[in-house]
C-alpha cells in the first residue's frame, strides 16, 4: 500500500489530476449526478494532451472521442424529449434482442480489428485489447442515453481491463481497474433503483390521466 501511495504521489500534477477526475467521473455517474461529464471532459483533456505529448496517438485520438461524448452527454442528461420530475433524464433498458444484437456486432468488430492488431502490430493480448476498446467505445454512449444495463457492460470491461494491468505489471491502473468494477455494482444498483422509482412514477401519471378522461 505504501508503494501504491508512493507512485501516486510522484505522479506529474496534471496526470494525477486526470487520474482524480477519472474516479470522480465514475463516483458521480453511479449516483446520477450530471456533473460526472464535466469532470469526464476535463480529465479526457488533459488524458489527450498527456497521451499526445508521449506519443501515444491512437489513446490520444481516443479521449478525443470521450470528450465529444462528455459533451454530448452532459446536453443529453439535461435536453431530452423525456425528462423526469427533477428535469433529468430517465433511466432506460433495452430488450435482450436488442442486446444479443449490439453484442454479436461488436464481437464481430473485435474479432477483425483484433486479427488485424494481431498479424500487423506487435500488440499483446490483441484480440483482449481490442475487446475492450470496441465495447468500451460503445458503451460509452449507453451511459449517455442512461442505459441501465451499461454497467452491466462496464463489469465486464473493467474485468478484461485488470485481467490485462495485472499481466503487464500494471498494478495502479490494476487497482484504479478494481475500484471501477466495485462501483459498476453500485452504480447498476443505484441506478435499478431509480428505475424503478421512474416508472411507478410513470404508472401513476397513467392512471391519473386516466381518472381525469373519464
Amino acid at each position: 500500500m505504501e508503494n501504491i501511495l508512493n507512485y501516486f504521489i510522484g505522479l506529474p500534477f496534471w496526470e494525477l489530476l486526470a487520474v482524480g477526475l477519472s474516479i470522480a467521473y465514475v463516483v458521480l455517474v453511479a449516483v446520477n449526478n450530471s456533473w460526472c461529464w464535466p469532470a469526464a471532459f476535463i480529465s479526457t483533456l488533459i488524458f489527450t494532451i498527456i497521451f499526445y505529448d508521449v506519443s501515444l496517438l491512437m489513446e490520444s485520438l481516443l479521449s478525443v472521442y470521450y470528450m465529444a461524448m462528455a459533451v454530448y452527454g452532459w446536453y443529453r442528461w439535461q435536453n431530452s424529449d423525456v425528462l423526469t420530475a427533477n428535469n433529468t433524464l430517465p433511466v432506460c433498458t433495452w430488450s435482450l434482442i436488442k442486446h444479443i444484437k449490439l453484442i454479436s456486432i461488436l464481437v464481430l468488430l473485435s474479432l477483425v480489428l483484433g486479427w488485424g492488431m494481431d498479424n500487423f502490430t506487435h500488440a499483446d493480448f490483441a484480440y483482449l485489447d481490442t475487446f475492450t476498446t470496441v465495447f468500451a467505445i460503445s458503451t460509452t454512449y449507453l451511459v449517455t442515453i442512461k442505459l441501465l444495463e451499461n454497467w452491466l457492460y462496464w463489469f465486464v470491461i473493467n474485468s478484461v481491463s485488470l485481467f490485462l494491468y495485472l499481466q503487464k505489471g500494471l498494478e495502479p491502473t490494476a487497482v484504479l481497474a478494481a475500484f471501477n468494477i466495485l462501483m459498476c455494482v453500485v452504480g447498476f444498483i443505484n441506478w435499478y433503483k431509480l428505475y424503478k422509482t421512474e416508472q411507478l412514477s410513470i404508472a401513476v401519471v397513467i392512471e391519473d390521466n386516466r381518472v381525469i378522461s373519464r
